[in-house]
């Protein structure tokens, strides 16, 4: 019996998920360079500001920042350069299916390693407006105080 390796996270965007409502998430693999991945093993990416976007019937990830790599030479990589997205082409027709409708965006939500492989979670998301976000962390303030009269 074969056992899965685990997945080892290299990064999460923990902003996404007060930002924006997650509607549907999918996995893909990421195109990447040597000394990106050497980078990445270092834990050295931050997915803040990236995002995702069609074009030409193709998935690209933008300003992901991994930093450049401490023991590379001249080759090293641009540490925002554009990369290509793996998905299947079924799964793209559904990206842009959900994407063409008004208000939904590609987010990546965690960069992490799954069988030695980078694989990036992207969420199909809808932005969230600022009363949203007020009640959001009311309702965990209102939930964490319940906790507290019950310990």
């Amino acid at each position: 019996m074969i056992e899965k390796e685990a997945e080892k996270d290299i990064t999460v965007n923990r902003k996404a998920r007060h930002e924006y409502f997650l509607l549907q998430t999918y996995e893909a693999g990421i195109v990447l360079v040597g000394t990106e991945v050497k980078s990445l093993r270092q834990h050295k990416a931050n997915l803040v500001d990236s995002y995702a976007v069609l074009s030409d019937r193709e998935v690209w990830l933008l300003n992901l920042n991994i930093a450049t790599y401490d023991h590379g030479n001249i080759n090293n990589h641009d540490p925002v350069r554009k990369r290509k997205l793996l998905f299947k082409r079924s799964e793209i027709r559904k990206l842009n299916k959900a994407v063409s409708e008004k208000g939904n965006t590609l987010i990546p939500l965690r960069l992490y390693f799954k069988g030695g492989l980078a694989k990036v979670e992207i969420a199909v998301a809808t932005g969230k407006k600022q009363y949203d976000k007020r009640e959001e962390i009311a309702q965990k303030d209102m939930k964490r105080e319940m906790q507290r009269k019950f310990k």
